[in-house]
């Protein structure tokens, strides 16, 4: 079997010691591609370091996540953008909304959310969307700047049903993660509905991670527990589940 980890930030600090056994770990159990969304100026070398070493697993994304939104939001994303002209990047991501922790800087938020989409459909990328107590914004966002080139994954998604199906008819993919193996998530029931055609795999590495291992480090091998608790949601097996949501990955990052 075969699986792809849609999003991991395998360069973060929390992998210091031990990132390159826990790369090879994944890559020898299946996990073949590994896709890294950005986080912010500084995260970026990090990222870029952990490609370099990895060309044939480990694949960039660059974004300017909303949680790094600040009074210098227009000076990131300047240096944000000037990295699009030095490589190949597969998504613009991490970018979206958080409200969760603060909206005091709300309106920079939807600003740069909304610059970064033009920048993927310019460049003719698929954007990766982080959205917390923000989908209804997230997603009207969307709907208005709807483009045929338009098009990416809804990272961790932990909306409810109705919201699933708003995504997916928008175009996007549902990033299935840990939350899916949470007794209370709801997730299982929020994509009840919703086709193995629109959902992808990820872990979100260091975060989230899956039970049996909630509450400790998530890494990108997990992803196999993700994988069996979707194919029981979805009646399926787990070859099944890895198969569909491979091919789902690499149609949408265009690999």
């Amino acid at each position: 079997m075969n699986f792809i980890d849609t999003h991991a930030h395998l360069y973060a600090e929390e992998f210091k010691d031990d990132r390159k056994e826990i790369v090879a770990k994944a890559i020898q159990n299946g996990v073949s591609h590994l896709f890294l969304p950005n986080i912010d100026v500084h995260s970026i070398q990090p990222m870029l370091d952990l490609c370099w070493s990895h060309p044939e697993n480990c694949f960039p994304m660059m974004g300017l996540h909303p949680c790094s939104v600040d009074e210098h939001v227009e000076a990131h994303l300047f240096q944000i953008q000037k990295w699009f002209k030095k490589r190949k990047f597969y998504a613009v991501g991490e970018i979206g909304l958080d409200y969760y922790w603060s909206t005091d800087f709300k309106e920079q938020q939807i600003k740069a959310f909304r610059l970064q989409i033009q920048w993927a459909i310019q460049q003719d990328l698929p954007i990766v969307i982080h959205s917390r107590n923000s989908n209804a914004d997230v997603i009207a966002i969307l709907k208005e700047m709807k483009h045929p080139k338009l098009r990416g994954i809804f990272h961790c998604f932990s909306g409810n049903a109705q919201e699933a199906k708003e995504v997916v008819a928008e175009g996007f993919y549902l990033g299935i993660g840990g939350v899916i193996t949470f007794k209370n998530g709801g997730l299982d029931k929020a994509i009840e509905d919703i086709g193995m055609e629109h959902l992808v795999l990820e872990t979100d590495a260091p975060y989230l991670a899956p039970v049996p291992h909630r509450g400790k480090r998530n890494e990108s091998f997990y992803i196999l527990e993700i994988a069996r608790k979707l194919a029981e949601v979805k009646h399926l097996g787990i070859a099944q589940v890895a198969e569909i949501t491979t091919q789902n990955a690499k149609k949408v990052f265009g690999i």
